[in-house]
């Protein structure tokens, strides 16, 4: 995983107000975020944010405000007489929003997301669901800020390894219910939890669906740099630890420092080597790392294939599924590897022939290594009627002359 990797651990739980607080303390402005949240067309809201001192810890708190005007529930304290709202209302105010599109698009998943849960544990159609904590203007608020707040930090993956969970019962719309709360439990599906002493409401259905859209692998990389971190706080008081969530941004490990990755390999024996090769561009295209073949002798002395991709580990799904989907093999090996890897970015040149773009390696700054874009070099060869050899030199030789 290249790139920012924010990492979230969680003592005391997760709601929408601790994780925007985390985003807010890691430097989103909450100016910038009450300003561009105001497109949603919601009733008048207010995001504020107070630095605390709580069990000897300095961190922050977050508040949303919102002056409702339809009468809808509290946060975490709804009446029977809430009417909710729907999904498609709440998709809707966010689809017109003048949110980022990806903002618009993890937004509504998250909502999508609660829908479906809530949808499952009731037994009844998506539609016919009505969102009351979450549908309140605040959590609409709160969601649709975070993921806001998620876009404007830059990160490439979001990191967290479990979550606490209380016991005992809790009170909201439907009535009495068990702790955690149904629709929370659902959208933890598959997510580590740890069994905590706490007869409260740690982890809301909010902080469930933005934690478990989000997250991306259970811990930062391997060599990676904490480069800043915060102790977003909530608002009760637990009985056993301090109610926080600490979010950390973890940068890249300098190019000295191996990335780890998974390879994936099985031997083919029985099926046609086009198929085999017509899987490098869809495995490439769904974040392969690299693909290759190696011609194997195998039992009896068939000749066979082996098939090796390398990914990094939050893809190993999505490349499990493809490759047994498309080839004929019943099994495939899988270890973690490391891999070195030079720092690379590119750089347009101005060739007799056009533009090419050349790929840069670097090394502890040092450029080792440089190689035109093939598909570059054959296109401008094949406008001027020259060999493409002859256009892969002349790019190499622009680019040795700006040394």
């Amino acid at each position: 995983m290249s790139g920012k990797i924010l990492h979230f651990e969680s003592i005391g739980g997760a709601s929408g107000d601790m994780i925007l607080g985390a985003l807010i303390g890691l430097g989103v402005s909450v100016d910038e975020l009450n300003e561009e949240l105001k497109t949603l067309k919601v009733d008048p809201f207010g995001i504020s944010v107070e630095e605390i001192v709580e069990q000897g810890m300095s961190g922050v708190r977050a508040k949303v405000a919102v002056e409702e005007h339809h009468h809808h529930s509290d946060h975490g304290h709804s009446h029977g007489h809430s009417h909710g709202r729907h999904l498609s209302t709440i998709l809707g105010l966010i689809g017109n929003s003048g949110l980022p599109d990806a903002v618009k698009e993890s937004a509504s998943e998250v909502f999508q997301r609660i829908g479906e849960a809530e949808a499952a544990i009731h037994g009844v159609d998506i539609e016919k669901i009505h969102f009351h904590e979450v549908g309140a203007m605040d959590s609409i608020v709160d969601i649709v800020g975070c993921c806001l707040g998620l876009h404007k930090l830059g990160v490439a993956g979001v990191a967290i390894r479990s979550l606490p969970q209380g016991h005992g019962t809790i009170e909201c719309a439907h009535g009495t219910y068990p702790n955690p709360a149904p629709a929370t439990l659902r959208l933890l599906d598959g997510f580590p939890v740890e069994q905590v002493d706490e007869p409260f409401e740690l982890v809301t259905p909010t902080g469930a669906a933005l934690l478990s859209s989000w997250k991306t692998g259970d811990v930062p990389p391997s060599g990676s740099r904490a480069v800043a971190s915060v102790y977003s706080f909530g608002h009760r008081r637990l009985n056993h630890r301090p109610n926080l969530l600490r979010a950390t941004i973890y940068e890249p490990a300098d190019d000295s420092t191996p990335d780890e990755c998974l390879v994936l390999e099985c031997n083919i024996d029985d099926c046609s080597p086009e198929i085999v090769g017509y899987l490098f561009d869809p495995l490439l295209e769904a974040g392969a790392l690299d693909v290759f073949t190696t011609p194997v002798l195998m039992k009896k002395q068939r000749q066979g294939i082996l098939l090796t991709v390398l990914c990094v580990p939050s893809d190993r799904e999505k490349m499990l599924d493809l490759i047994f989907r498309e080839s004929t093999t019943f099994g495939i090996r899988e270890h973690v590897t490391k891999r070195f890897i030079l720092e690379r970015s590119f750089q347009t040149l101005e060739t007799p022939y056009g533009e090419v773009r050349i790929k840069i390696g670097k090394r502890h700054g040092e450029t080792v290594t440089a190689s035109p874009e093939i598909e570059d070099c054959r296109k401008c060869a094949a406008e001027h009627g020259v060999a493409v050899q002859h256009l892969y030199n002349a790019a190499l030789s622009v680019f040795n002359s700006k040394k």
